[in-house]
């Protein structure tokens, strides 16, 4: 069998029309001579009727602590009624189609409530049912633990459900269709030029996601590059052939490096975080000061960012909703932290970066010629960070994505 994994988020299968159109594209699939496995989320976004979010504001104006394993039932329901309605729009236009929760589709996880990892994927029943002739619609965002618990697989599981199943079926392609026509160069509300990439590596579709961009998530992304099955980033709304994800050129064949001479790929922003700079010069251990500030956050499961640990200070941000947090917890084991709140984190990323001189003084020239403060700056072999004042973000989007060109 030829297979093909074909994810549809929760804007595709909001309305009959829509989901017209997802009916288009499994047809397509199927008379290209694919077996589809069709993963859906929950209809709409928040406010909508049947979306996660509606479900989770209904009960937490009930009770505010209900137990994470409580709410994941709950949550498993959204994708549960788009699954069902999408089975019954392809049955009523002469599609053999069958419905599987993540549990029917086994997907076995750890007993993390609300943001399980997938143990492993037991595709039998899929199988037997693409055998069949049945096209197999997976409810996706959620899996059962070996005790046979619900879980859910946290922020982006429905792409996490269709990577995982690509590669437990050795899929030929996995596309995740969304609204938009594919990965870009920039936020289009923020670049009026940014433009469609044709082609990304994993690791840079990987780092784009990390730094702010959320057309795809990007545990997804690194599960399907453990079996190198591309990614393609489509739209259901149009023909257009979107962004395909993969170590190969499209047209050369398997094994044959993309060859590629672009330095940067796109650029990604993360707004509303909070920089926090603590003294530790004074201290009497400083590699223990620093593991006593890392470990405090951790334990008050508070997620640490842009990391910079000097032997006079340590360095680093926290979103803006958790920065009263952070100051508080530091404050009570002794240090007074300086605080900038309202900042922005602003990255460039690309494989071709490595080994480059003269990409950080190209960034800084165009930030400083566009009056951007840089609070902070870091690096890797396929990014370069700069945190930047909130008020600043647009404009240093702007001044980067000119500065190299990206919408040529």
């Amino acid at each position: 069998m030829r297979i093909l994994v074909q994810k549809f988020g929760g804007t595709s299968v909001a309305t009959p029309e829509r989901r017209a159109q997802v009916v288009s594209k499994v047809s397509e699939a199927v008379h290209s001579g694919y077996s589809p496995v069709v993963v859906v989320s929950a209809i709409g976004r928040s406010g909508d009727p049947y979306a996660t979010d509606t479900f989770l504001n209904m009960v937490k104006g009930i009770y505010s602590d209900l137990p994470k394993r409580e709410l994941d039932l709950l949550m498993s329901c959204g994708e549960v009624i788009s699954g069902t309605v999408l089975v019954s729009t392809l049955n009523s236009l002469g599609f053999e189609a069958v419905l599987f929760t993540g549990a029917h589709a086994g997907i076995i996880t750890n007993d993390d409530f609300g943001d399980a990892r997938i143990v492993r994927v037991e595709p039998g029943a899929i199988l037997e049912q693409l055998a069949n002739g049945k096209v197999v619609v997976v409810t996706g965002f959620q899996g059962i633990t070996e005790d046979g618990q619900i879980t859910t697989l946290g922020r982006g599981g429905s792409d996490t459900t269709a990577s995982a199943l690509g590669v437990a079926l050795e899929a030929e392609t996995i596309d995740i269709y969304t609204d938009v026509d594919g990965i870009m160069t920039a936020d289009p509300r923020i670049v009026e030029d940014a433009r469609i990439i044709d082609t990304v590596t994993y690791n840079e579709i990987c780092q784009l996601a990390y730094q702010g961009a959320k057309v795809i998530h990007p545990r997804a992304v690194e599960i399907a590059m453990q079996r190198n099955i591309p990614l393609r980033i489509k739209s259901t709304f149009s023909d257009a052939p979107g962004t395909l994800v993969t170590n190969m050129h499209p047209d050369r064949g398997v094994g044959t490096d993309i060859t590629n001479d672009r330095i940067i790929t796109g650029i990604a922003h993360t707004p509303s975080v909070t920089q926090l700079r603590v003294l530790t010069e004074n201290a009497p251990d400083l590699h223990l000061t620093d593991k006593r500030i890392f470990k405090a956050m951790a334990l008050a499961d508070i997620s640490v960012d842009f990391i910079s640990v000097q032997p006079e200070a340590a360095l680093f941000t926290v979103s803006d909703e958790v920065s009263s947090k952070a100051v508080k917890i530091l404050q009570n084991m002794g240090f007074e932290p300086g605080v900038i709140r309202s900042c922005a984190k602003v990255s460039i990323v690309g494989a071709g970066i490595a080994g480059v001189p003269g990409v950080m003084a190209d960034m800084v020239e165009a930030l400083s010629d566009a009056g951007v403060t840089i609070l902070q700056s870091a690096d890797s072999h396929t990014t370069i960070w700069v945190l930047v004042h909130k008020e600043d973000m647009a404009t240093a989007v702007q001044a980067l994505h000119r500065k190299f060109q990206l919408g040529v």
